[in-house]
């Protein structure tokens, strides 16, 4: 979305390539940049900042539904019907243990159909459900690889006066800022991977 002093305020964007978000995951956070623009007449240094979330693409839902989740009652169905549905359970209640969804349908007089049916639309429940829980982790995850935005959470610093990159995550710094402008990030992932390398072994007591 186009700001309203130029330029972005916002950009969504997809990368795919083979094992791609194993290298790009290291650019969530703030991002901060230290430059002169073009417009400033003394020289002074203007600094900004851009978050980034990477997030892997979502994959599709499944659901899956266990016997022994399911409590199902069959029941006489009530309404318009005659003695016939008083005389025929033929209605289907089915709960579902794990979530307390309960599911009842009547519809036709077949305990088969109805039985069928009533799964049908506790799939569809559990699979509404499953949905509404995964966009709940995918924002609960977005909003902690961003952090608030503020300066003070900063990931790395583009210094172009100097010419000069520093993740201060892992206190390095490379005086190839050319060549990460144009997407060499190659010396950063490094260094970034062998730093949670050696953190999941520590955690592992290795």
């Amino acid at each position: 979305s186009p700001s309203e002093v130029g330029g972005f305020k916002e950009v969504i964007l997809k990368i795919t390539g083979e094992g791609v978000f194993r290298f790009m995951k290291y650019e969530s956070g703030v991002h901060r940049v230290q430059r002169v623009p073009a417009t400033e007449t003394q020289g002074r240094v203007h600094t900004s900042t851009v978050t980034v979330a990477v997030l892997p693409e979502a994959e599709e839902v499944d659901v899956e539904i266990k016997p022994d989740d399911l409590r199902i009652e069959v029941c006489r169905a009530g309404g318009a019907g005659g003695q016939h549905v008083n005389r025929t359970e033929s209605a289907v209640q089915i709960f579902h243990l794990p979530t307390g969804i309960y599911v009842r349908c009547e519809e036709g007089r077949s305990q088969i159909k109805n039985k069928e049916l009533a799964l049908q639309i506790l799939r569809s429940k559990l699979y509404e459900q499953k949905l509404q829980d995964q966009q709940q982790a995918y924002s609960s995850h977005r909003r902690s690889l961003i952090g608030s935005g503020d300066r003070s959470e900063k990931i790395r610093t583009y210094n172009f006066p100097q010419s000069r990159v520093t993740d201060h995550r892992i206190g390095l710094t490379s005086h190839n800022l050319a060549g990460v402008m144009a997407g060499d990030f190659s010396e950063l992932t490094a260094g970034l991977q062998k730093a949670e390398m050696a953190e999941r072994l520590a955690e592992a007591g290795i």
